[in-house]
């Protein structure tokens, strides 16, 4: 029997990304653009990914979206589907034992509970930017860093400085204050990454902490809010490379069950 290939698309607030599955079981390309949905971003992603895999549109059996912006490929996509279920699917792929997953978006942050590899219970914050992406950029915009590198100046740290406010507009505030006083950037950056992971914590224990504990999303890649994350969490964090794409990996593989069902 032939290869099936599907491709899943997770359009984000700030980023497109793609996974070609093969099988259901292989990635055999991936792409990511840094704009999300009302941009060109999933056009480039889509042509991308497949570049990558030297396929054409027609080589794909099933394509599947989901995200923020899922419902902007309609024509593209042959469904489309919540990014919850994505990413409790796609974190079950990674990590079998996942029981819970922390996803910190560009615009919101998700905490799902997982049992036998299906979600049974989840808790959103989508209200206010505090605690998520975009929350992360305006802070690096403030203090005149790169985004990319929170993590690592936060590591730098020698003394707490509490960045108290649970809001972006007054959080930004407290740091141009903290500036004015002369305090270490790396100390406020630390503060900083503690009150993410104080306000995700709160949305935790709404649902319930239960190990293993997977992070998700592009905010996963900064060490400091994991680190953090971890000590307010009590337990270990499990991430992945590929976890900016872990909504992708989740739409391409509910996209492998539904075309194997029809090549049955």
């Amino acid at each position: 029997m032939s290869a099936i290939y599907t491709l899943g698309i997770d359009v984000g607030s700030t980023a497109s990304k793609c996974i070609i599955l093969k099988d259901g079981t292989e990635i055999v390309a991936k792409s990511l653009v840094d704009v999300g949905t009302g941009t060109t971003g999933p056009q480039r992603a889509i042509e991308a990914v497949l570049a990558e895999a030297g396929m054409a549109k027609e080589d794909i059996h099933y394509t599947l979206a989901t995200g923020y912006g899922r419902n902007s490929l309609t024509g593209i996509a042959d469904k489309q589907m919540s990014e919850l279920s994505c990413h409790a699917k796609g974190a079950c792929f990674l990590f079998p034992n996942v029981h819970t997953v922390i996803d910190i978006g560009g615009q919101d942050v998700k905490v799902l509970h997982i049992e036998n590899g299906a979600m049974v219970n989840f808790q959103m914050n989508d209200k206010c930017a505090a605690g998520t992406g975009r929350f992360l950029d305006v802070m690096a915009r403030v203090l005149e860093v790169k985004v990319e590198d929170l993590g690592r100046l936060g590591a730098m740290s020698t003394k707490e400085v509490g960045i108290s406010s649970t809001c972006t507009v007054f959080a930004e505030s407290e740091v141009i204050s903290q500036l004015a006083m002369g305090t270490d950037k790396c100390d406020i950056i630390d503060g900083i990454h503690r009150s993410v992971a104080g306000r995700v914590t709160g949305l935790a224990h709404r649902v319930g902490i239960v190990p293993d504990v997977v992070m998700t999303g592009g905010v996963a890649q900064n060490s400091g809010i994991v680190n953090a994350l971890e000590k307010q969490l009590g337990c270990k964090i499990h991430t992945s490379p590929l976890t900016q794409y872990n909504g992708a990996l989740g739409a391409a593989l509910f996209a492998y069950q539904v075309a194997a069902r029809k090549t049955k």
